[in-house]
C-alpha cells in the first residue's frame, strides 16, 4: 500500500470492487447481466474457483462468463441476484483478502433456487489500481452451514 493510500481508501476500493462483482452477475427478469464488466475488475490472469464438490472448477474470467451468458441467452437463467451478507477484509501493503458470506437466488429452467455460502477473494494493487486476482467459493449444504456469527443482517421494515 503506497504511503498516499490510507487503509480507509484501500478498503473503500475493495468494497467498490466487491459490490461491482455482485452487480455484474445479478439481473432481474427481462434484463441481462453485465458479465463483460467482470473483465475490468480482475487482473488478466484472474481466476474464479467454484469449489462445491470433490473437484474444484477453476475458470478464467472468460471461461466463467461463457456458460452463464449462454444460459441467459437461451432463456434458462431468467433472473439472478447475489449479494454480500457480511465480510472481513485484511490489507497488507499491495495485497488484500476478503472473506465474505453471501446469498444468491434466481430462476433456472423455471425453478426458483437459493443458496448461501462463503467467498474468499484476493486483491492485488497493480499499476492500474486494485484488482481481483482470484475468487473461490463454496455453498452451504447438509453438514456445512454458515457459522452463527455470520448470519445475515436483518434490517428493520421500511429500511
Amino acid at each position: 500500500m503506497s504511503e498516499l493510500q490510507s487503509r480507509a481508501a484501500v478498503k473503500s476500493e475493495i468494497d467498490r470492487l466487491t459490490l461491482a462483482f455482485f452487480r455484474s452477475v445479478s439481473f432481474t427478469a427481462g434484463n441481462v447481466p453485465d458479465h463483460q464488466h467482470l473483465h475490468t475488475l480482475f487482473i488478466e490472469q484472474g481466476l474464479l474457483i467454484k469449489n462445491l464438490g470433490p473437484t474444484p472448477e477453476v475458470s478464467t474470467v472468460s471461461q466463467f462468463i461463457a456458460p452463464r451468458h449462454e444460459s441467459v441467452r437461451v432463456g434458462e437463467l431468467t433472473d439472478f441476484h447475489e449479494s454480500e451478507l457480511s465480510e472481513t477484509t485484511e490489507i497488507f501493503g499491495n495485497v488484500a483478502h476478503r472473506f465474505s458470506a453471501y446469498t444468491k437466488s434466481g430462476t433456472l429452467k423455471g425453478s426458483r433456487f437459493s443458496a448461501r455460502g462463503m467467498i474468499s477473494t484476493q486483491f492485488i494493487h497493480t499499476p492500474q489500481g486494485w484488482k481481483v486476482s482470484s475468487m473461490a467459493w463454496d455453498d452451504e449444504r447438509p453438514g456445512l452451514q454458515l457459522p452463527d456469527s455470520i448470519q445475515p443482517i436483518v434490517l428493520p421494515a421500511g429500511s
